[in-house]
C-alpha cells in the first residue's frame, strides 16, 4: 500500500463514522508510523483523546518509538499513567526501548519497578527489552541479573546479553555466553554472529574465529552483509589479509561499511598504496563516506602523495561532504607530511571550529618544517583562546630543546604551572629532557625530584640527562635508585646505562647489565647489541665484543662499524679490514662513520696503503663526499707513520679548509717524531684557528715547551685563561674489588701515598739497571731536571699502576683507564714495569688500548 491509499482508507473510515473505533484508530496510528508520518499518527490519536483504551496508547507510544521520538514516547507513557490507564505487556517493551535509546537510567529503573509491581517480570518480551536496556546503559551486572531471573529465554535474550558484553568490550564474557547458548541448544542467527565476531577479533582468538566462520558457512549466514562485514573486520584484526580479501571478493552485496573496513584495514596494515587503489575502485561503484575519505587522506600523508591528496580533497568539496573537525585535522596533517605547509595553513585558517588537536596539528606542522617562529606565534594566539593542553606544552618544550633556548624553556615552564599541567608525568618528562639538553642539569634534577610519580620514561630521561652532562656517578646512582623503587628497565634504560660503564670502564657492572639484558629478553634488540659491543670494547674486553657480535642474528651498519672501531682501538688493523670486507660482502653499505672507523684502525696499525685505499673507496665506490673528519684521519694515518712531509702536502691539497683537528693530528705526530721545524710551523697554524677546544692550545704549548720557548708557553696559557677555557687535568683510575680508585697527576692525598711513592722509587732503580733514561721532553714546565724527573713519577697512570701492584695478587693483570693520551715516557715506563713485575697491564687512554706484556706494547708504538 502507498500513502495515497492509506489516506483514501482513512477518509472511508471517517465517512463511516468509525474514526473513534479503538481497532481502526489503533491501526491508522500504526500504519502512519510505518510510512514515517508521525504527525498523522498524532492527529489520529488526538481525535480519540482522552481515551482509557490501552490499545490506542500502545499504538501511539509504539509509533513514536518507531520514528525515533523517544522523549515524546516517554511523555505519552507519563500521561497514560496520570490518567490511571494501566499499561500491559505490549506497552512496556516500547517504553523500555525509549529509555535505552535516551540512556535515561533513572527513568529505566522507574519503568523496571513498574514492571515488577504489575507482575510482568516473567514476560519474555519485557525481559528481553530490560536486558537490552541495561546492556545499552553499560550496566552489565544488572543485565546479567535480569537475564538470570528470566524463567524463559529465547535467541533474542541470549543475543541481548552477548551483544551487551561485546559492545562494552567484555570480550571474554561475550564468548563464554555464546558458548553457553550453544550448549543450551540455541541456534545462532545473524545478530548473534555479528555480536561474537568483534569479541574474537578483540581477543585475537583465531581458533574461535575460524570455528565461527565455519558455522556461518554451514547455516548459510554468509549472504548477510552485516555478518560478512564482521568477518572482514575480524580477519583484519588477525592480520590475515588473504582471508579478508577473499571474503570481500565473494560478497554478493557490499555496503559502505564493507568498503570502509577493507580500505581502513589496508591503511592500518600500512598497505597505503593498496588502500588508495581500493578507494579508486569504490568511487566508481559506490559513494564513500567521510570515514573512508579520512582513511585515504591518512594513507596519502604516509605516502607523501601530495597529488592524490589534493585529488581526494577536491573530491570532498565537489561531493558536498560536510568536513568535520576530525577530517580537517587529518587534512592539516596530510598536507604537512606532503610538504605543502601553505595548504595546511589554508585548511586551518578556514576552519570555523578548531579544537586543541587542530592547533596542535598546525603547531606540529611548523615543528616538522623547523619553522619555530611560526610555532611561537601560533602558541601566543592559542593561549588567548585557552586551547592549550598538555600536548601543546610538550611540543613547545621540544622547540626550546631543539633551539637549546633555556629562557624560552623557563617561560614555558611558568605557563605549565599556571595552566596546572605540572603534575602531568609526560609534561614533566619533557621538562627534565629540555633542561638537560639546555645544559641546566640542576634544573632538570629539581623537576625530577618534585615529581610525585616517575614512570620508566622519567628514569630513562634523567639517566640520559646525567650521561649528557657527563655526570656518570650521578647517573649510576639514579640507576640504583630506579631499581630500588622497583621500576623494570627496558631497552632504552639499557642504552642509557651502557655508555656509563664504557666511560668508567666498569666491565663488572657492564656484565651485570648484560645479564639483565638476557633476563628481560632484549638480546635480540639490534641497538642494544651494538651498545654492548661498544661497552665491552671500551671496558678492555675485545673478546666479549666479538662474542656479542658473533651471537647477533641481525647486524646493521652500526653493528659492523662498532666492531671495526673496536678492532681499531686494540691495534688490530688487519682484523678491522677483514671485518670491513665481510660487511660489504653481506650487502651492508658502509656510511661516513664506517670510513672514519676503518681509516682510524689502519692509522693505529701503521697500515698506510690500506687506509689510503679505503679513503679512495668512499667517493669512487660509494659516492660519499669525504668530510673534515675523514681528512683528519688520513692526516693522522700519514703523520703517525712518520710521513710528515706527505701529510703536510695532503693538507695543502685538501678541498676543505683545514681546521684545528687536522693541524692537531700533524702536530701530535711532529712532537712524537721530533720534527721540530714542522711542529713550530703547525703550532702557529693551530693558534690561528682560535678553537674552543683547549686540547689544541695545550698541544701547541707543549711543542713550545719542548723547544724551550717559555715566553710562548706563558702567552698560550694566559690566552687559555682569558678565553675562559680550562685544561682537563690528567687523571687515571683503577677498579679493585668493586671499588673505583681515581688518581690525579701529582696527587699526594690518597690512601697508601707513602707506599706508592716508595714502590715507584724501587721500580725506578730497577728500570735504570735495565737501561731506562727518563725522557724529560714530556715535562712541560720550566723547572730543574731533578724536579722534572719527580714530575714524571707523579703522572696519574704511574700512581694508578703502583697502587694496583700493591693491592692485587702477584701475576694478576691490571687495567688502568686514563682520560688523556698516554705520554711517551709513561708508555716506555709501563713497558719496563710489565717486564720487571711480570704483569699484563691494559691501559686505555683517550685514543686506544695498550696491552703491555713482557716489555712490549700491542700498539707497536703507533699511538
Amino acid at each position: 500500500s502507498t500513502t495515497k491509499q492509506l489516506h483514501r482508507i482513512h477518509s472511508i473510515i471517517i465517512t463511516l463514522g468509525l474514526e473513534k473505533s479503538s481497532f481502526f484508530s489503533g491501526k491508522l496510528i500504526s500504519k502512519y508510523a510505518q510510512f514515517k508520518d508521525p504527525k498523522s499518527s498524532f492527529s489520529v490519536f488526538h481525535q480519540v483523546s482522552p481515551t482509557a483504551n490501552v490499545y490506542q496508547w500502545n499504538s501511539i507510544i509504539r509509533a513514536l518509538t518507531h520514528n525515533g521520538l523517544f522523549t515524546k514516547a516517554l511523555g505519552f507513557y507519563g500521561k497514560m499513567r496520570k490518567l490511571d490507564v494501566l499499561p500491559d505487556k505490549c506497552t512496556l517493551p516500547s517504553v523500555i526501548n525509549s529509555c535505552a535509546a535516551l540512556v535515561d537510567i533513572e527513568m529505566g529503573q522507574v519503568v523496571h519497578e513498574n514492571v515488577l509491581k504489575m507482575g510482568l517480570g516473567s514476560d519474555l518480551y519485557i525481559g528481553n527489552a530490560l536486558v537490552d536496556m541495561y546492556e545499552r546503559f553499560g550496566c552489565m551486572d544488572e543485565a546479567l541479573k535480569m537475564f538470570d531471573e528470566m524463567p524463559e529465554r529465547d535467541v533474542v535474550s541470549w543475543n541481548s546479553l552477548i551483544s551487551g558484553y561485546s559492545a562494552n568490550g567484555y570480550w571474554v564474557e561475550a564468548l563464554e555466553f555464546y558458548n553457553m547458548s550453544r550448549m543450551e541448544g540455541i541456534m545462532p542467527d545473524s545478530f548473534t554472529v555479528s555480536s561474537v565476531l568483534p569479541a574474537c577479533g578483540g581477543l585475537v582468538n583465531v581458533k574461535e574465529g575460524e570455528l565461527l566462520h565455519c558455522l556461518v558457512e554451514k547455516i548459510g549466514l554468509h549472504g548477510d552483509v552485516v555478518v560478512s562485514n564482521g568477518l572482514l573486520s575480524m580477519y583484519f584484526k588477525f592480520n590475515r589479509l588473504v582471508e579478508a580479501r577473499r571474503i570481500f571478493d565473494e560478497m554478493v552485496v557490499r555496503d559502505t561499511v564493507s568498503w570502509n573496513t577493507l580500505i581502513c584495514g589496508y591503511s592500518q596494515m600500512e598497505l597505503f598504496k593498496e588502500s588508495i587503489e581500493l578507494f579508486m575502485l569504490m568511487v566508481n561503484r559506490f559513494k564513500p563516506d567521510l570515514l573512508t575519505i579520512t582513511s585515504v587522506l591518512r594513507a596519502c600523508g604516509h605516502l607523501r602523495d601530495l597529488e592524490f591528496g589534493k585529488f581526494v580533497h577536491e573530491y570532498m568539496k565537489k561531493g558536498g561532504f560536510q568536513s568535520d573537525v576530525t577530517a580537517d585535522n587529518i587534512l592539516i596533517d596530510m598536507y604537512a607530511k606532503c610538504g605543502d605547509l601553505l595548504a595546511s595553513r589554508e585548511v586551518f585558517d578556514r576552519m570555523m571550529c578548531k579544537d586543541s588537536v587542530s592547533w596542535n596539528s598546525m603547531i606540529n606542522c611548523y615543528i616538522q618544517h623547523l619553522n619555530y617562529d611560526e610555532v611561537l606565534k601560533l602558541a601566543m594566539i592559542m593561549k588567548v583562546d585557552m586551547k592549550v593542553d598538555s600536548v601543546t606544552c610538550v611540543m613547545l618544550l621540544s622547540v626550546s630543546t631543539q633551539l637549546a633556548d633555556k629562557e624560552l624553556g623557563k617561560e614555558i615552564h611558568c605557563d605549565i604551572i599556571k595552566l596546572g599541567f605540572d603534575s602531568d608525568v609526560i609534561v614533566n618528562n619533557s621538562m627534565v629532557d629540555m633542561y638537560a639538553k639546555c645544559g641546566l642539569i640542576n634544573d632538570s634534577l629539581k623537576v625530577f625530584e618534585n615529581m610525585k610519580t616517575h614512570d620508566r620514561v622519567t628514569w630513562n630521561t634523567i639517566v640520559a640527562a646525567c650521561v649528557q652532562s657527563g655526570d656518570f656517578t650521578l647517573g649510576l646512582r639514579m640507576i640504583n635508585q630506579m631499581r630500588t623503587e622497583g621500576v623494570m628497565p627496558d631497552a632504552a634504560t639499557v642504552l642509557g646505562i651502557l655508555p656509563m660503564c664504557s666511560f668508567f670502564a666498569s666491565k663488572r657492572q657492564g656484565k651485570e647489565i648484560h645479564g639483565c639484558i638476557f633476563r628481560f629478553g632484549f638480546e635480540t634488540d639490534v641497538p642494544t647489541g651494538n651498545a654492548l659491543i661498544e661497552m665491552y670494547s671500551k671496558c678492555g674486553s675485545l673478546k666479549n665484543s666479538i662474542q656479542v657480535f658473533d651471537r647477533m642474528k641481525v647486524r646493521d651498519v652500526v653493528t659492523w662499524t662498532a666492531m671495526i672501531s673496536a678492532y681499531g682501538m686494540y691495534g688490530e688493523g688487519g682484523k678491522a679490514l677483514r671485518a670491513f670486507e665481510d660487511m660489504k660482502a653481506t650487502g651492508v653499505v658502509p656510511d661516513h662513520v664506517t670510513f672514519v672507523a676503518i681509516i682510524y684502525a689502519c692509522s693505529h696499525s701503521g697500515l698506510v696503503e690500506e687506509g689510503l685505499a679505503c679513503f679512495d673507496q668512499m667517493q669512487k665506490d660509494y659516492n660519499l663526499e669525504p668530510r673534515i673528519e675523514h681528512y683528519a684521519c688520513v692526516v693522522d694515518l700519514l703523520s703517525r707513520s712518520g710521513l710528515i712531509t706527505k701529510a703536510e702536502d695532503f693538507i695543502n691539497s685538501m678541498p676543505l679548509k683545514p681546521d684545528a683537528s687536522i693541524w692537531g693530528s700533524l702536530l701530535s705526530a711532529c712532537r712524537s717524531t721530533g720534527n721540530i721545524l714542522v711542529a713550530e710551523r703547525v703550532a702557529e697554524r693551530i693558534l690561528e684557528q682560535k678553537s674552543n677546544d683547549t686540547g689544541y692550545y695545550v698541544l701547541a704549548s707543549n711543542v713550545y715547551a719542548i723547544l724551550g720557548k717559555w715566553d710562548q708557553v706563558r702567552m698560550i696559557r694566559k690566552s687559555i685563561r682569558a678565553r675562559g677555557l680550562k685544561k682537563d687535568p690528567g687523571c687515571s683510575w683503577i677498579e679493585i674489588k668493586r671499588r673505583l680508585y681515581v688518581f690525579g697527576t701529582g696527587d699526594k692525598f690518597f690512601e697508601q701515598f707513602e707506599e706508592v711513592n716508595k714502590l715507584l722509587g724501587i721500580i725506578s732503580g730497577l728500570m735504570a739497571k735495565e737501561g731506562y733514561v727518563a725522557d724529560l721532553r714530556y715535562v712541560l714546565h720550566d723547572v730543574e731536571e731533578d724536579e722534572k724527573r719527580d714530575m714524571l713519577c707523579g703522572h696519574s697512570e704511574r700512581l694508578a699502576i703502583a697502587f694496583g701492584l700493591l693491592n692485587t695478587e702477584p701475576g694478576t693483570p691490571l687495567q688502568i683507564m686514563k682520560n688523556l693520551r698516554v705520554c711517551g715516557d709513561c708508555h716506555t715506563v709501563t713497558k719496563y714495569i710489565s717486564m720487571i713485575m711480570q704483569r699484563e697491564i691494559l691501559v686505555r687512554d683517550a685514543n686506544r688500548f695498550h696491552l703491555f706484556k713482557d716489555g712490549t706494547c700491542s700498539c707497536g708504538d703507533h699511538w
